[in-house]
């Protein structure tokens, strides 16, 4: 057996293994071992940690370092309690679901919905966002997410079940262009996730917490070709309510002139600025331990 299968089987085994513990027991006491696992792995990978401080320190550089080591400890527990969700997503109903989820602009959704060209949800990785897209089809309201398939094929499989239980299907990234056109043209519903570093011509430079960040532009053009509705959607937890809820944001509207170039970098930076809306008001939700300004312009030092 050559040794990545060996690599790949032993990592299928051990997260099979941590799924069934974290579903065995009582939901509350998931999220408790759930939390004390992801303050290990904070404080094991030292490289994370330094990647998370870095991005704090180039997108919110007026915070205090307390607040900073809060924002990041948030980071993963919230983690942590995403992985229990998505350890247990085959138990759930709406009906044992409704105590602790919940949805708020619904109407502006089926109001995009309505119009009969599409949507297109602009999300990110933050808050519980494996549960947004499951949440959304446990209620009826099916979609299509693009993803980036995972290396390991018997872990990809495995997590895409749980993510397509109730009739969600995966875009993978290299089939994007023509089976998000088919989607739209469908009137269907797609969940792009744009909050990650890019490389050009696949992205384009934003601005991003006031610096320029390479972002995708293909909702953008989707957008402007096929006149979708495009929303921000996100899960987040609300210690308030003791709760997940997925919020969807007013409708952003993409840019249709003459000048295409021009209406996709406009689109892409609305898109991108809802985005940031969203992580400011929820710091300690979104993924910080992602290099997000890896790329740099041209003539432009690294960051990292």
């Amino acid at each position: 057996m050559r040794k990545d299968t060996m690599r790949e089987n032993l990592e299928y085994w051990l997260v099979l293994a941590v799924a069934r513990a974290l579903g065995a027991v009582p939901r509350g006491l998931a999220r408790l071992l759930a939390g004390g696992l992801a303050f290990a792995v904070y404080w094991s990978f030292g490289r994370l940690r330094r990647v998370g401080w870095r991005n704090l320190e180039l997108a919110l550089p007026e915070l205090p370092s307390e607040d900073k080591y809060r924002i990041l400890r948030g980071v993963y527990r919230h983690l942590g309690w995403q992985l229990v969700e998505f350890c247990r997503m085959a138990r759930y109903t709406p009906e044992n679901s409704r105590d602790w989820m919940r949805i708020e602009g619904l109407e502006q959704y089926q109001a995009a919905q309505a119009r009969r060209k599409g949507v297109l949800v602009v999300t990110g990785h933050m808050g519980a966002w494996e549960l947004s897209g499951f949440y959304l089809s446990l209620m009826g309201h099916i979609m299509s997410v693009v993803i980036r398939p995972l290396d390991n094929r018997r872990l990809d499989k495995l997590v895409n079940d749980n993510r397509c239980l109730h009739g969600n299907r995966m875009i993978p990234k290299d089939e994007f262009g023509r089976s998000l056109l088919t989607a739209m043209r469908a009137g269907e519903t797609v969940a792009i996730l744009m909050d990650t570093n890019m490389t050009p011509p696949q992205g384009a430079f934003v601005e991003f917490f006031g610096r320029q960040a390479c972002t995708a532009t293909g909702l953008a053009h989707m957008a402007r070709k096929t006149g979708a509705a495009v929303l921000p959607g996100f899960m987040l937890w609300e210690s308030t309510e003791r709760r997940y809820v997925l919020h969807f944001g007013p409708e952003i509207e993409i840019p249709r002139t003459a000048d295409a170039q021009a209406d996709i970098l406009a689109g892409t930076q609305l898109c991108t600025a809802a985005i940031e809306s969203w992580i400011r008001r929820y710091p300690d939700q979104w993924l910080w331990i992602h290099r997000r300004w890896k790329t740099r312009p041209a003539g432009e030092v690294g960051l990292y």
